[in-house]
């Protein structure tokens, strides 16, 4: 049992195990920041431009009754079964809007990121006796023996 707990803290300590952990975090309070971009600014405008229409609303009645339903809530209420695609319409939308916000936030955060120049490769010498690399301050090669010096 001793060895398991050895093994298992070892693995727990794993600096990939610990970079998990963070992202698990992070992902969660940035998924709040995503909901609450989708449900409080787009749905409102989206909202907005189809002219107050809600699409969750939208229902087949498939039981039968001499009344047809205004809502989900009233025909479920009188335990007549319906057919929500506005339930799956508005699932869509909203991961079409929360796709969106995460591309736009992410784009934002390469915009704001400093990009990194590579440094340039080091040129390397070269023997022009046997084309093996040399150091620079090498006066003979390490290869051929050959001098290099005024080369």
């Amino acid at each position: 049992m001793k060895k398991f707990w050895e093994e298992f803290k070892a693995f727990a300590i794993k600096g990939n195990v610990i970079d998990l952990a963070v992202a698990v975090v992070i992902g969660g309070a940035f998924g709040k920041i995503v909901s609450s971009l989708v449900n409080d600014l787009l749905m409102p405008l989206l909202t907005l431009l189809t002219g107050g229409i809600n699409v969750s609303g939208l229902f087949v009645q498939l039981g039968k009754s001499d009344v047809p339903f205004t809502s989900v809530a009233a025909a479920a209420e009188a335990g007549v079964a319906t057919l929500n695609y506005g339930v799956f319409i508005q699932a869509v939308i909203d991961f079409l809007l929360i796709a969106l916000g995460i591309f736009l936030f992410v784009k934002l955060i390469g915009k704001l990121k400093k990009k990194e120049e590579a440094a340039p490769a080091p040129v390397v010498r070269h023997c022009s006796y046997c084309l093996e690399a040399v150091a620079d301050d090498a006066t003979r090669c390490p290869h051929c023996t050959s001098d290099i010096a005024g080369k």
